[in-house]
């Protein structure tokens, strides 16, 4: 019996394949260690055989099985390296991708767990197994996912979401913390706590911190003006009534040009840039806290501090470490 099936599919990522490789390995190495059997896992493919993935490099796989018996593994598929919306609709058009997507479902109608992480997580939803749940993916996609699944509710800012047999992982590194999540479910949190120290790997639970307002928008030319245009103004943000009228439309019309190319309201647009400099500025400068606060428009360190709880799930400290003291 396998704990974990990892699914690999032509062109996946690189890195996204072997960290899912590298933590389950070292799982196994320290498992002794932890006095818990060590994971056990299989590394399959739609066809089996060598496997071709980025940048030319290939590793060897066994066939996923037609019809397995009585499998409860957790079945893995690594992001698939795809950088474009058509580049993703190519890939989920594929043969591979086909029987990917029906072994998936009979799958989860057998009673397993599946789980995905970066552009692989478009690969549950042509599975149907994103309705109604919800989910998460690279932060940039967010807005893709949820007009190509208007059942799901994507959470961008979540870097793992777990919901009944379904688990989903932020961009390429998160598989990182979908695996880590994983192992603790499946063995323990013995086992992947002393994974984690042995590879140095801290805790993450939201992509939050790391989303670009503009980059979320994919190109959206009112979306980067509008973002430099807050960005500009700080820290004196401009209300939203402002920028409708300085942009040429009602508050109503800007607002659905928004939502509709990242998925945030004008208002957690204008918070996300306000957090983005406040974020730059506790990394790169010797401002304080309270500082950094004033120099984005809040009225103290006091209300920073608990937005950047909210929203990004860390305190403004978090950035100090490794950088300028506070």
């Amino acid at each position: 019996m396998h704990d974990f099936t990892v699914l690999v599919l032509p062109g996946a990522f690189n890195s996204s394949v072997a960290v899912t490789l590298d933590i389950l390995a070292a799982a196994q190495a320290v498992a002794p260690r932890a006095g818990v059997a060590p994971p056990r896992w299989r590394l399959c493919s739609v066809q089996g055989g060598p496997v071709r993935l980025q940048a030319g490099m290939s590793l060897e796989t066994a066939r996923l099985p037609a019809r397995p018996r009585d499998d409860r593994s957790t079945w893995v598929v690594p992001g698939l390296g795809l950088n474009t919306p058509g580049e993703i609709r190519q890939c989920l058009e594929s043969d591979d991708a086909a029987h990917a997507v029906k072994a998936l479902v009979r799958h989860v109608k057998s009673g397993g767990q599946v789980a995905a992480s970066c552009s692989a997580v478009f690969l549950l939803n042509a599975a149907g197994l994103l309705e109604g749940r919800r989910a998460t993916t690279s932060w940039w996609y967010a807005p893709l996912l949820a007009r190509m699944s208007p059942g799901c509710t994507v959470d961008a800012d979540r870097m793992v979401c777990a919901d009944g047999p379904v688990v989903t992982a932020g961009a390429a590194f998160a598989q990182t913390d979908l695996m880590l999540h994983l192992l603790r479910e499946r063995c323990g949190s013995a086992l992947t706590d002393l994974v984690s120290r042995m590879l140095l790997i801290d805790g993450r639970q939201a992509q939050s911190p790391f989303i670009a307002a503009e980059l979320l928008a994919n190109g959206n030319d009112l979306v980067a003006r509008l973002a430099a245009r807050v960005e500009s103004a700080l820290p004196s943000a401009p209300a939203v009534s402002a920028l409708a009228s300085e942009f040429c439309m009602s508050q109503r019309t800007l607002a659905r040009h928004i939502q509709k190319a990242t998925g945030k309201s004008t208002q957690a647009l204008v918070q996300s840039v306000r957090l983005r400099r406040a974020r730059a500025l506790l990394e790169g400068s010797r401002m304080t806290v309270e500082q950094v606060a004033a120099a984005v428009g809040y009225q103290d360190a006091t209300a920073l501090r608990r937005l950047m709880r909210k929203v990004a799930g860390a305190k403004p400290s978090r950035y100090r470490e490794g950088g300028y003291g506070a």
